[in-house]
């Protein structure tokens, strides 16, 4: 065994007939050696997104028409009967959609978060506005490199048709929320989405997040008065269900808890 430093000063033992870091380059493969390209490479949503299925050329191809922006809390990212031109994946923050009705009603009718998809594939114009309900990153593509993307790989259109079936039962339990759940359940259903969606590789049974929604917004989103959201809110306070440290900024003691909560 020989006992070798690499350029960094590391130590590793090798055997005699081993050539030094050959080891090292068996475990891993340096991010400075990787065909992933540089702007994918600090990516942290690329694993669990669209970039997940695609091999490192198709990734390469998408990375030359590919641009990161980012979008402050309350911008529009698209108009309601926009051309689409492009589409994205959502890599921080929570995206709102809503529709607003000729009188200026709005009615919130979805969220995304990290690593969703975000664009109506194949579609010609939006039907819904997008806007940053925080502040948001995105990785903004054209739209005819994903589509052709689509029509050659057979794992990336599964993702996305399994994105949309998940967003279609999604939709599906938020009517029965809306329908039927009282107000207090209403609010425990979107807390418990905030929370299991913002960062859903969270293993912990105590959760702190940032609520993405004004009040209003909430209110809209559940059919409420925003009177009545802020009277669950410190019901849900009252009994020990949830803690707010700041004016936005909660913590959920038990996800479990919360969940019974939901009704």
């Amino acid at each position: 065994m020989l006992l070798v430093l690499d350029p960094f000063g590391r130590k590793s033992w090798h055997q005699n007939n081993e050539k030094p870091g050959q080891t090292m380059a068996n475990e891993r493969q340096d991010v400075h050696n990787s065909k992933v390209p540089k702007i994918c490479q600090s990516c942290e949503a690329r694993h669990r997104g669209i970039c997940g299925v695609l091999s490192e050329s198709e990734l390469l191809e998408l990375s030359r028409h590919a641009r990161q922006i980012k979008h402050k809390a309350g911008e529009t990212v698209i108009g309601d009967s926009e051309e689409i031109n492009s589409y994205a994946s959502v890599m921080h923050g929570v995206i709102k959609l809503s529709k607003v009705l000729e009188d200026g009603r709005q009615q919130v009718v979805g969220l995304q978060f990290a690593p969703d998809f975000l664009g109506r594939l194949f579609g010609k114009e939006s039907t819904l506005n997008t806007d940053a309900a925080s502040d948001v990153e995105l990785c903004r593509m054209p739209k005819a490199t994903i589509e052709r993307l689509v029509a050659t790989n057979p794992a990336l259109e599964g993702l996305l048709l399994e994105q949309t079936l998940r967003e279609l039962d999604e939709a599906r339990d938020w009517m029965v929320t809306l329908g039927r759940k009282t107000a207090t359940e209403k609010v425990a259903s979107f807390l418990y989405l905030i929370a299991t969606h913002k960062d859903p590789s969270h293993d912990d049974v105590e959760i702190s997040f940032e609520l993405p929604l004004t009040r209003a917004d909430i209110a809209d989103f559940l059919g409420l008065t925003i009177e009545t959201v802020s009277r669950q809110f410190t019901n849900l306070k009252r009994q020990g269900v949830i803690e707010i440290e700041h004016h936005r900024q909660l913590r959920v003691p038990d996800i479990n808890r919360l969940k019974r909560y939901c009704g």
